[in-house]
């Protein structure tokens, strides 16, 4: 069993979403495969899954769905 680099917890192989957030860029990439600690919550990903989401990144690839997210300034609350 493979133990986080960070903190030493256990890893474990999950699904999980990965958030990209470059220069007001903003995707999601959904079942990602990933190692993931259950102790400190670090993700891991390998170079062929970084790979893929590099594509992504670059829009390469079509998206499977486009989604509205309403945006909050915290500095401007009521």
């Amino acid at each position: 069993m493979d133990k986080c680099v960070f903190c030493g917890g256990k890893i474990l192989e999950e699904r999980v979403t990965f958030v990209y957030d470059d220069d007001d860029k903003y995707f999601f990439v959904e079942h990602v495969p990933a190692e993931v600690c259950t102790k400190c919550g670090e993700r891991t990903y390998s170079p062929e899954v970084t790979e893929d989401i590099i594509k992504f990144a670059k829009c390469k690839i079509k998206p499977s769905k486009t989604v509205e997210v309403p945006v909050f300034d915290f500095v401007e609350k009521v």
